[in-house]
């Protein structure tokens, strides 16, 4: 081979191969996705200042119908719909709420907030373990209670054995 040949085939390797293996591409996009137009200055500013109004909203607990329009609305549809108000000092945070909150204040107040998951978790397994076997004790002493009927039915129509 003639050294030109050579010196562009280490080229290309060195453009082309090496960079692929060392910091390999992703896939390409399918054919079928549009690119999307690039943002400009103005609406990079307004995602900006309203990602950044989102994500201060959501550190504290109910971030208003201002924030979440869609999730009001169906409450409000659901209160017209019972006719109740309901109010939210009198509505009590889930379990996931308050495990968020407790992970946002640190270890300190996570931990309680788990143990007190866990034990609500220990006791309801206890519960459910304790009326499975009151309902497994009944059910056997039903079946007990069978067999002793059916053994006195049976003695009742035999007649009585002869001595031998």
């Amino acid at each position: 081979m003639k050294l030109r040949v050579v010196c562009r085939k280490i080229y290309d390797y060195i453009r082309y191969d090496l960079k692929e293996i060392a910091f390999p591409s992703s896939l390409p996009d399918p054919p079928h996705l549009k690119k999307r137009r690039k943002l400009t200055r103005d609406e990079r500013i307004w995602v900006l200042k309203r990602a950044s109004r989102l994500y201060a909203a959501s550190w504290v607990r109910d971030i208003g119908p201002d924030l979440r329009p869609d999730d009001y609305k169906k409450d409000d549809m659901a209160s017209e719909t019972n006719d109740e108000k309901r109010t939210d000092k009198g509505k009590e945070p889930s379990t996931l709420e308050d495990l968020a909150v407790a992970a946002r204040g640190g270890m300190e107040t996570l931990r309680p907030a788990l143990q007190r998951v866990y034990m609500t978790r220990a006791s309801a397994y206890r519960d459910a373990l304790k009326s499975f076997i009151e309902g497994y004790q009944e059910g056997v002493q039903q079946v007990t209670e069978k067999k002793e009927d059916s053994n006195t039915q049976e003695d009742a129509d035999l007649p009585p054995k002869k001595p031998t």
